[in-house]
């Protein structure tokens, strides 16, 4: 019969070698472990770098956030004293004004000893690192397989 139409077709070529296939072939084992040590190595290093970087524009960023919180508090704590100002010469208009500063300092003692109480509760509850804690304990043991450990 006829014979099956190959016009237009594209014969495959074989790309050529590519670098690493061209060092694989020309370099030894030592050499090629060598190269991977010194690139892990220079990779690590990199790595380090960015975290750094990293931590130091993070680190700005927060004492940034927390100086303005520190000037939110400062505001805020004006706005309590002079509230309280305000309540004690408020309560200065129905009784003496020493027994109305009395007053407005009990309150807010209350108010202070609550909130102690409260943070004292939640500090009671903080765990700590206790997942780190163990994986650190598990380390010399890994460290040193054959030898045991307490």
């Amino acid at each position: 019969m006829s014979q099956p139409y190959t016009g237009g077709a594209h014969q495959a070529s074989v790309p050529p070698p590519s670098e690493a296939h061209e060092r694989a072939d020309s370099q030894s084992i030592g050499e090629l472990m060598g190269d991977l040590t010194a690139n892990f190595s220079k990779l690590m290093r990199q790595e380090v770098a960015l975290a750094k970087a990293e931590a130091t524009e993070s680190a700005k960023q927060a004492g940034k956030g927390a100086g303005m919180f520190a000037g939110a508090a400062v505001g805020g704590h004006f706005v309590l004293l002079f509230l309280s100002l305000g309540l004690m010469w408020g309560l200065a208009a129905v009784m003496p004004t020493g027994w109305a500063a009395v007053i407005v300092a009990v309150v807010w003692g209350i108010i202070a000893a609550v909130l102690a109480l409260l943070g004292k509760k939640e500090m009671q509850q903080v765990k700590g690192l206790p997942n780190t804690a163990e994986t650190v304990k598990e380390i010399p043991p890994t460290l040193k397989p054959g030898e045991h450990t307490r």
